[in-house]
């Protein structure tokens, strides 16, 4: 076991949760891009596409509902803060090659802490309103890979996934 290991950050020092305090951070300009698919049978795939599934029109419920659940990240997910102000945005593909769709989130905010949380929780959302509103078709579909790809902004700087 390692002896040098630093402090938890969301612990007190009695080892209760706690929100890290972020008022002393310097306010920069961070961005976030999250990515993540939902693979599915090429039938449902097609319905999708024609734009005839038994809910409606898939992927822009899906954009609402990937953006809707980015700003409420903080009240989802316990000891994130709640980043008000933080810009959205969710792009959906068709991919024939999967079968399936591909989204793209991104969050950015000028403030004291990052938006990785906020752009992963809009692509998983949006993922997870694909699988809602096709589900009666198939019920088989796979989300898979949701991960973020790059951020930037704060202390620690920028970072991109290299795979």
């Amino acid at each position: 076991m390692e002896t040098n290991a630093k402090p938890l950050s969301h612990l007190d020092a009695r080892g209760n949760p706690r929100m890290v305090d972020v008022s002393e951070k310097e306010e920069t300009l961070r961005t976030a891009m999250a990515e993540g698919v939902i693979r599915m049978e090429r039938g449902t795939y097609e319905a999708i596409r024609d734009g005839e599934t038994p809910k409606g029109e898939v992927l822009q419920v899906a954009r609402l509902a990937g953006i809707q659940a980015g700003k409420k990240t903080g009240d989802l997910i316990p000891l994130c803060h709640l980043l008000p102000g933080a810009s959205l945005t969710v792009d959906l593909d068709l991919d024939p090659g999967l079968p399936g769709v591909r989204v793209r989130s991104t969050a950015t905010l000028k403030g004291q802490t990052g938006v990785e949380m906020e752009a992963l929780t809009a692509s998983a959302v949006a993922l997870l309103t694909v699988y809602d509103m096709a589900k009666s078709l198939d019920r088989g579909m796979v989300l898979e890979g949701i991960r973020l790809v790059s951020k930037s902004g704060g202390r620690s700087g920028s970072w991109e996934r290299e795979d």
